[in-house]
């Protein structure tokens, strides 16, 4: 399936201009076992080509490569031609030990400059806290991201897995551009309070996992083994007896894709596509097919009928296992 160039929508009311599905590039840098530096820039260089402007990155991913990453892959782009959503405030030991979360406002000064540095620009497009800090109130965190758009260091604020109460306090210092969090057929745990509330206070969603780590496509099958630098190796809806009741309805939504002469994967990007176009899906590819495969979910046109036979196929209350291990959920704001 080939798509022509891909549209674009504005990022909640106050946000950039943006691609209307994005790439995320966590997975470039090893978050899913080992990747490939030169695959990875081809495939940066075909979401621009294709249209896509938005990247999704994070400083602690790979400990600063996947930024030096997407920094020498954009250096010969126009900069206006690229939207960088950077998350900051994961701190990481040697050997990737967890170092909890810092989201003072020194400590995001000290980030951001290291992040320029390491993409080569001179600004960010959105700055946002990857989690909420509990030791830092929002309003210090968002009001020092608001300084540096004013010195011109940042162009908008963005949020990261928090929950409502979080997003109007911060909504009351500086206007969010958009929430970023884990939305897919199989995480709709924002269709009851949050996204509501975004929309009420018009901040757009960034939805990431909208695949669920590869879980609602073909590359998960009963009896993967993950490397132990991946992600899934420590997923509960990746183990076990979780893994196979989770395949089942992997399985029911690959029916209706075939109908469809699509993949599960595309299918998957489509729905949350059809969920309003203030959702801007971030797909982590690290191939270019992988990409291609995405940007194809833009053309596939899904009827009220065949969204309530994927719904019916894949219920949400039906899913094992929660989307993070448990110490991880602990700190999602978004959760509480």
């Amino acid at each position: 399936m080939t798509t022509s160039k891909i549209s674009t929508v504005q990022l909640g009311k106050t946000g950039p201009t943006v691609s209307r599905i994005g790439l995320g590039a966590m997975g470039m840098s090893g978050m899913y076992g080992a990747a490939d530096d030169a695959e990875s820039t081809a495939t940066i260089h075909a979401a621009l080509d294709s249209g896509a402007n938005l990247i999704d990155t994070g400083d602690f991913y790979g400990a600063g490569h996947n930024e030096l990453l997407i920094g020498n892959a954009i250096a010969e782009r126009a900069r206006e031609d690229v939207v960088l959503s950077v998350k900051f405030g994961a701190l990481r030991g040697p050997g990737g030990a967890w170092g909890g979360v810092d989201n003072r406002p020194e400590a995001l000064r000290n980030f951001l400059v290291y992040s320029m540095q390491r993409l080569g620009v001179d600004y960010v497009d959105v700055y946002r806290p990857a989690r909420l800090d509990p030791n830092v109130p929002i309003e210090d965190t968002v009001g020092a991201i608001a300084e540096l758009i004013e010195a011109g260091y940042v162009r908008h604020v963005g949020l990261s897995e928090v929950g409502a109460d979080t997003i109007r306090r911060a909504a009351a210092v500086h206007p969010i551009a958009d929430l970023q969090i884990e939305y897919s057929l199989i995480s709709r745990g924002i269709e009851a309070e949050i996204l509501p509330l975004c929309r009420e206070l018009g901040i757009g969603i960034t939805a990431y996992g909208v695949l669920s780590r590869g879980l609602l496509s073909s590359s998960v099958q009963a009896g993967t083994t993950f490397a132990a630098n991946d992600f899934r190796a420590h997923s509960p809806r990746f183990q076990g007896e979780n893994l196979s009741q989770n395949l089942k309805l992997v399985d029911a939504l690959a029916e209706i894709a075939a109908g469809k002469d699509v993949s599960v994967a595309q299918l998957a990007i489509a729905w949350v596509l059809t969920r309003g176009a203030d959702i801007v899906p971030i797909v982590g590819a690290r191939r270019r097919e992988r990409w291609a495969e995405a940007a194809g979910a833009l053309d596939i046109s899904l009827t009220a009928d065949e969204l309530a036979t994927i719904e019916a196929a894949v219920p949400s209350d039906q899913i094992a296992g929660e989307r993070y291990a448990s110490e991880q959920m602990a700190m999602l704001d978004s959760e509480r």
